[in-house]
């Protein structure tokens, strides 16, 4: 108790934070899309149990690693070479990881430009997914994603309980966050294939940094942001379009 309150009377430890609260959150951007796109698949009825699973599904499995964190940092030791190049547990996941979003997004797309019949829910447009493996596969991702957030948070505090805040508050704005970027992309379908892309570009880097070659956020969140400031002028666009040509169309 008494390294608690000590803790909390340092103005450096506010600072760190607040830090790692905002860099939780601009990683558990990632996280929240895939959600976001794997769950608008299901029907209705089952879409915000879905996200909420996913989610707290997450926040466990962060606090889970947080619990183990001799052992996360382990994680980062080789195991074995290849060519010269050592490859750790951390370097592993991320490479599946990678590999799983590339094939997911892909699938995705796919399904997206040219649908099968068999493989939509009649009357809605959607590719149906069961429930459970909806959760597989965000469990799968929830890893992959918890593992880099954690090892991320190691790396800017050595203070259990500020990354223990910083999680829970993350994964609040993530809970808060999801069912309006859900319901956001199910009303716009070019924000689909927008996100969709992201999750290529998303799967690419997590190859890459398994590889050894780091990837600096700033450059992967800057053109998300600039890929989407262009997908919102389209927007505005096309709305202002519709409602011209509404207003062309009155007697």
């Amino acid at each position: 108790m008494d390294s608690l309150i000590q803790l909390a009377s340092d103005p450096t430890a506010w600072v760190a934070l607040a830090t790692l609260v905002v860099m939780e959150v601009v990683l558990g951007i990632d996280n929240l899309i895939f959600i976001s796109i794997l769950t608008n698949k299901l029907p209705p009825e089952h879409q915000q149990k879905a996200r909420r699973i996913g989610i707290g599904l997450a926040l466990v499995l962060r606090l889970g690693l947080l619990a183990t964190i001799a052992y996360i940092v382990a994680l980062t030791q080789p195991v074995f070479e290849v060519f010269g190049k050592g490859f750790s547990w951390r370097d592993l996941i991320l490479i599946a990881g990678g590999l799983f979003l590339l094939w997911k997004a892909t699938k995705e797309i796919h399904h997206s430009v040219d649908p099968d019949p068999q493989d939509t829910v009649p009357g809605s447009g959607k590719v149906s997914l069961g429930f459970a493996a909806a959760i597989g596969q965000i469990l799968v991702l929830d890893l992959v994603f918890s593992i880099d957030s954690i090892i991320t948070a190691v790396g800017m505090t050595e203070h259990v309980p500020i990354m223990v805040i910083a999680v829970i508050a993350a994964v609040s704005v993530m809970l808060l966050a999801a069912d309006p970027l859900s319901r956001f992309i199910a009303a716009n379908p070019t924000v689909v294939m927008l996100a969709l892309g992201f999750l290529i570009m998303i799967g690419m880097t997590l190859i890459a940094e398994g590889f050894g070659a780091h990837v600096p956020k700033g450059y992967i969140y800057t053109a998300m942001a600039f890929s989407a400031g262009v997908e919102g002028l389209n927007m505005v666009a096309r709305r202002r379009k519709r409602a011209q040509s509404g207003t062309m169309t009155k007697p």
